[in-house]
């Protein structure tokens, strides 16, 4: 059974070594107003080989590990920028809860094309980049998983009522 996210522990780890990312997936739709829980965070982390160095600092103050099934607190991982950027996507578990990171989500270009949208929002005190309603909705809707079918009619709902209050 993974961790119980606290969720200001592993974005405060990421703001205090000055990691640049975006928020993505369940939890930017739970900031959107999704009712669907999500037991993770995930993220998008701009590629310079400075900003994946000081990623792996926040992975080493969170103890992050590869998390793997049948394995109870993952796998040990040595990393750095170069490693890190050799793989598209890291599912990781940390004391503090699972941190997945995709360099390329879904649907969309990365960082830099999920950026543009962002907004700046207040989170347990910190402010965080979440990637906005639509390329969420984007993004799962290109993943296709069941998990994201599920919660898309609902997504798209709160993104139609948004446009009906703010039509400019």
């Amino acid at each position: 059974m993974p961790p119980e996210l606290d969720l200001a522990t592993v974005l405060g780890a990421l703001q205090r070594h000055q990691v640049r990312f975006v928020l993505i997936g369940g939890m930017a739709g739970v900031v959107h107003g999704s009712p669907f829980p999500t037991e993770d965070v995930d993220i998008t982390p701009e590629r310079s080989r400075e900003n994946l160095a000081r990623l792996s600092g926040a992975l080493a103050e969170l103890s992050a590990r590869v998390r793997t099934d049948g394995v109870d607190g993952g796998l040990p991982f040595a990393h750095d920028a170069d490693s890190l950027a050799a793989v598209q996507v890291w599912n990781l578990t940390t004391p503090h809860g699972d941190l997945d990171i995709s360099f390329i989500p879904h649907g969309t270009d990365g960082y830099e094309d999920l950026v543009r949208e962002a907004t700046d929002t207040p989170i347990l005190g910190l402010s965080v980049p979440v990637a906005s309603l639509a390329d969420v909705i984007r993004s799962k809707q290109a993943a296709n998983r069941p998990k994201d079918q599920r919660v898309l009619p609902t997504l798209r709902e709160i993104l139609a009522a948004r446009h009906r209050r703010d039509p400019g």
